[in-house]
């Protein structure tokens, strides 16, 4: 780890020569401006790290000799001084980790009904809308990408497009079942149902990232339905698309242009093919499933809403936050922070 540490800190300082110079083409300037800011907080915390150590030596070294009155000094003074020093050493360690490129990245997050009939429905509709509200507090854009609703409000099946800093770096955890354990309001006896629904959270990713054969294709246009099953189009501008070899299917119908449509269900189509190739490598991967916060398989319980109790307990965590009106408006940030933090943690343990 110390070489390490040498290496990251001769880094930063050969840039900020460069950077100094500033004799150098734009694009280059803006990488080494980008590095740079990357690395400014580690070597700060490196530099810091360096100067505890030195304190702690001569610390060591009062105590070993010196008169008693410095002796008492220094040993009120180096428990705080250890506690800092493990304090950096813990936050350097997960500078080092290894940076997931995807956390970034814009996601298609799918929402389906499962078991559970209308209630299931009419809780995959609050989801779709925690999520929504989620992204707006985040300073995200999001954009309904497809859409089968039911007719009492609820959803069957519903895909939004996130845009937005650290936008699957959030949401990487929320793939699996979320259960809801509430009284429906149709429900006259008082009695508690359990529903389901299904969460699936998929990357976008770049176009050379994935090949898709136009011969494995099968497209195919329709009209747009309105509410109650109503043409709002009398042009055929929705999309679906079949990928062939894997049976997979998307659709997409919330803009007017055929075009349009057809772009963004190919750019939903090339995340969920590459989410299933990366579910497919990390199942083969013992190292990467023992580092994982859960697996975001489907089948895969994560979560439970129970409204009587007004509780959201998780799972994988096996921690509850209350206040279920407020997380249900997108005020769910605490519980998503705790699951990137599991991952860190887990990650660290994986390296040790």
């Amino acid at each position: 780890m110390e070489t390490k540490l040498t290496r990251l800190a001769d880094e930063y300082a050969a840039i900020e020569v460069k950077l100094s110079a500033g004799r150098m083409a734009q694009a280059e300037m803006k990488e080494l401006s980008r590095r740079h800011s990357e690395l400014a907080p580690v070597v700060v915390r490196i530099r810091d790290l360096g100067k505890v150590e030195r304190e702690l030596a001569d610390l060591e070294a009062l105590l070993k000799g010196g008169d008693a009155e410095m002796r008492a000094l220094a040993a009120v003074e180096k428990p705080t001084l250890e506690k800092r020093l493990a304090e950096l050493s813990e936050q350097i360690k997960r500078d080092l980790l290894p940076k997931d490129l995807r956390d970034d990245k814009s996601v298609f997050l799918e929402i389906r009904a499962g078991a559970g009939g209308e209630e299931a429905a009419l809780f995959a509709a609050e989801l779709l809308r925690l999520y929504t509200r989620f992204a707006e507090i985040r300073g995200w854009k999001a954009e309904l990408m497809e859409l089968s609703a039911t007719g009492l409000k609820g959803v069957k099946q519903a895909v939004i497009y996130l845009q937005g800093q650290g936008a699957y770096g959030w949401l990487a955890h929320e793939g699996g079942v979320h259960r809801v354990q509430r009284v429906p309001a149709t429900e006259g006896s008082g009695r508690i149902h359990t529903s389901t629904v299904t969460v699936a959270v998929m990357p976008e990713v770049e176009e050379n990232e994935i090949t898709i054969k136009s011969e494995d294709l099968k497209i195919d246009t329709y009209r747009a339905g309105g509410a109650g099953g109503q043409n709002v189009n009398k042009v055929e501008t929705a999309i679906r698309i079949t990928h062939i070899p894997s049976g997979v299917i998307v659709q997409c119908q919330e803009e007017r242009s055929q075009l349009k449509n057809r772009q963004k269900a190919m750019k939903m189509l090339q995340a969920k093919l590459a989410e299933a190739e990366r579910v497919r490598a990390q199942a083969q991967d013992v190292q990467a499933r023992r580092s994982q916060v859960g697996t975001g398989d489907r089948s895969e319980k994560i979560r439970t809403y129970n409204f009587p109790q007004n509780r959201m307990t998780d799972h994988r965590l096996e921690r509850s936050w209350h206040n279920l009106p407020a997380i249900m408006e997108g005020d769910i940030g605490a519980a998503l922070e705790a699951l990137r933090e599991e991952a860190v943690r887990r990650r660290l343990e994986s390296q040790d």
